[in-house]
């Protein structure tokens, strides 16, 4: 009975150590835009011992209030001019890690073939917030429609407007309103990934994209510096960059509009 007692106890004490052992799985915050692929990588993790917790946010803010609090290790769902406005309205110390996906963003019209058709005075609808409405005009400008003050990037506003040779009327919109406005006028700025989860266009059919023209766009993942050497957080990573599967998932999710950034 002793003898018995003392073998419970040790594999007790056993299970309890390796327990204690145990990495904590790494909780990865991203958006629905990017998921899909990332629950593959977290399948293709767990095969070789890497636990990742999945958290889908529904808003484009929490994902870096999360980050900064430490509820989460890793987010994957913004750019640097995103990650870089919300450092400053935030006061976040967060830093980008390595270089994810380039989803590619469009012009794209229901009542013009190409932009040659467009009348004076057209409409022309991209998002309103500081940092989408900077790569609206940018595409603006690479179609030949618009001409920017030199140098001003993805700071672009339309104040940065110095020539209008159609006398576009731009309409500033919320991004997520862009997709209905493909109705009303005659140009307006997509993504091509919530088109497709909006289903009301075809996300291809865009008359322009950018694309590694704007590296700058390069969805990144992003942790607190005193995490950004966390080997979970590179192993993950190396899975997501190199694992077939993820490629494949990818190659699903977002077609031919998309870029491995990391390959640039």
């Amino acid at each position: 009975m002793l003898k018995t007692l003392k073998t419970l106890t040790l594999g007790t004490l056993l299970a309890a150590s390796s327990l204690a052992l145990a990495e904590p799985a790494l909780k990865l915050g991203t958006t629905a835009a990017f998921a899909p692929p990332l629950e593959v990588a977290v399948a293709e993790a767990k095969k070789q011992g890497l636990e990742v917790e999945l958290i889908e946010f529904t808003d484009w803010i929490a994902p870096n209030v999360s980050l900064a609090n430490g509820d989460i290790d890793v987010n994957y769902f913004q750019h640097i001019p995103f990650l870089e406005n919300a450092k400053s309205e935030g006061g976040y110390d967060l830093v980008p890690v390595a270089r994810g996906v380039l989803n590619n963003v469009g012009l794209y019209s229901k009542k013009h073939k190409d932009f040659s058709t467009l009348p004076d005075g057209a409409k022309v609808a991209i998002a309103n917030d500081p940092i989408n409405g900077g790569r609206g005009l940018q595409l603006l400008r690479k179609a030949g429609l618009i001409e920017l003050k030199p140098d001003v990037g993805y700071k672009a506003t339309l104040q940065d407007i110095t020539a209008n040779p159609k006398n576009l009327r731009i309409i500033e919109l919320e991004a997520v309103q862009l997709v209905r406005a493909y109705e009303e006028v005659d140009v307006v700025q997509g993504y091509p990934a919530y088109i497709r989860l909006a289903k009301t266009f075809d996300p291809a059919s865009a008359l322009l994209f950018d694309g590694l023209d704007n590296p700058e766009y390069i969805i990144q993942f992003v942790t607190q510096p005193a995490k950004a050497k966390d080997a979970r957080l590179l192993k993950f990573i190396d899975i997501y960059q190199h694992s077939p599967a993820v490629r494949a998932a990818l190659d699903k999710a977002h077609g031919n509009l998309y870029q491995p950034g990391w390959e640039s």
